[in-house]
């Protein structure tokens, strides 16, 4: 769980709407809304630079936030920032109310330690993270800042799975089943070497004469070119002797 907070403040807006939005970003600061726990959303609006500059930390989603507005603390969990696709900046954002008891959904990043110590990576093995994001249900107030994958022993063809992570009994994840994190495949080059040791005997087998057959050159003719054989099928015959007179 992290201890680290982000740090927000604010101010009460009267007006909900696009027009009272747009009057708001005019000012540079950007509409928001805090909502959640049984209790009337508030419209606030927040520094547009302060607020970007939270938003460059990976954790912001899964951070909690002490947002102050108007001198009254409101502790919450960022759960939706819309962006403006050709500026980059922020537009509008949703923050969930929580507290102690509150069960939240929420997608935790997966780190992966220790490579050095995978024989599978040694040997140059391709390591393919198959989740870089793990959802999990948790108290709003236990949300871990990662979960670790230790590659520790792990060799190719090898894997690493949920249960292998041993998350703590108060986090759940929302996914069924002892699902995949990571895999640890054989590089294409190892499997060219492979499969060509593979193909070889058969090769050399394909290549060998027929048991009984002459290879020494002179050997004797086939059967079918002996005298006397029958013309090969289609094959124009042989000329008839002249007759004597």
């Amino acid at each position: 769980m992290s201890t680290q907070k982000t740090v927000l403040t604010a101010e009460a807006r009267a007006k909900a709407g696009k027009g009272a939005a747009r009057a708001v970003r005019r000012t540079g600061q950007v509409p928001a809304v805090i909502y959640g726990d049984n209790k009337e959303p508030v419209l606030i609006s927040l520094n547009a630079k302060e607020l970007g500059f939270a938003l460059q930390k990976k954790a912001f989603f899964t951070q909690l936030c002490d947002l102050t507005v108007d001198g009254a603390k409101h502790l919450v969990l960022p759960r939706d920032v819309q962006v403006d696709p050709v500026f980059d900046r922020p537009e509008h954002a949703d923050f969930l109310r929580v507290s102690e008891k509150t069960i939240i959904r929420v997608s935790v990043p997966v780190r992966v330690v220790n490579e050095k110590a995978s024989p599978g990576i040694t040997k140059g093995g391709v390591l393919n993270l198959v989740r870089h994001e793990i959802e999990v249900f948790v108290k709003a107030t236990d949300i871990p800042t990662e979960f670790t994958a230790d590659l520790t022993g792990l060799d190719v063809g090898y894997s690493l799975h949920v249960e292998d992570l041993k998350l703590p009994e108060s986090i759940k994840p929302a996914i069924s089943g002892n699902f995949t994190i990571i895999t640890l495949v054989a590089p294409s080059a190892m499997k060219s070497d492979d499969d060509a040791t593979a193909a070889t005997p058969g090769a050399d087998a394909a290549a060998a004469p027929a048991a009984g057959a002459a290879a020494a050159k002179g050997a004797a003719a086939p059967a079918a070119a002996a005298k006397g054989a029958a013309p090969a099928k289609g094959a124009a015959p042989a000329a008839a002797p002249a007759k004597k007179k």
